[in-house]
């Protein structure tokens, strides 16, 4: 069991995600180790194992806070009280998500090492905010078209939430791979998180 008051377990928590956080804002997921971590919070490095096992639980945790964050910018579209055309609901999930690099960025990553590799609470936890987003968009969709079908609203959700895992890749492009394609002569058009977002949802609501 954890010591300390709540403000003090809770203030150290933020403070291996918020190292993680800063790591990851210049180096990939595979270059971070818990020792890398560790250098960089105020404390020693054995009392990250009282809050986190593996790296991967670390990992997951900034990954459901920028759920967290991503659902706040839904829950200040649905708490609008003027109508929204359906060009209007692209543009403020466009413009939601182009404010969270980071979320798109863990979304690109594979999932399932970091799932397996995290225990079941804090899974559960992950979860938790993942779903909570998915109810967001589902009351957002209800809420300033209700004449969309449940079946209608399904499918957006089943095409959409898939299609955020290829945004980070297609908006992202290094000089390595540029020269790749350029050598490979395959053709490619660069996009903003912005404008591949909001054409996607645009074709999903058939506006």
């Amino acid at each position: 069991m954890i010591k300390g008051t709540p403000e003090l377990i809770a203030g150290r928590r933020e403070e291996i995600i918020n190292a993680c956080e800063r790591l990851y804002k210049t180096m990939s997921f595979k270059e971070i180790t818990l020792k890398e971590i560790g250098n960089a919070v105020p404390f020693s490095r054995p009392t990250i194992y009282n809050y986190f096992q593996t790296k991967e639980e670390i990992f997951l945790a900034l990954y459901g806070r920028e759920y967290d964050r991503w659902n706040g910018d839904l829950e200040r579209i649905l708490a609008q009280n003027a109508p929204l055309t359906r060009h209007d609901i692209a543009d403020a999930i466009a413009r939601s998500l182009e404010k969270r690099e980071q979320l798109l960025k863990l979304l690109a990553m594979n999932n399932y090492d970091m799932e397996a590799n995290s225990r079941a609470e804090l899974l559960t936890e992950f979860k938790a905010s993942y779903g909570r987003s998915i109810e967001n968009v589902r009351a957002i969709l209800k809420k300033f078209i209700p004449g969309m079908t449940k079946a209608e609203a399904e499918r957006f959700i089943y095409v959409f939430f898939p299609f955020m895992f290829g945004i980070y890749p297609y908006t992202s492009v290094t000089k390595k791979q540029k020269e790749a394609m350029g050598a490979a002569e395959v053709r490619f058009t660069e996009h903003t998180v912005y404008t591949l977002t909001y054409g996607c949802i645009i074709r999903l609501l058939g506006a």
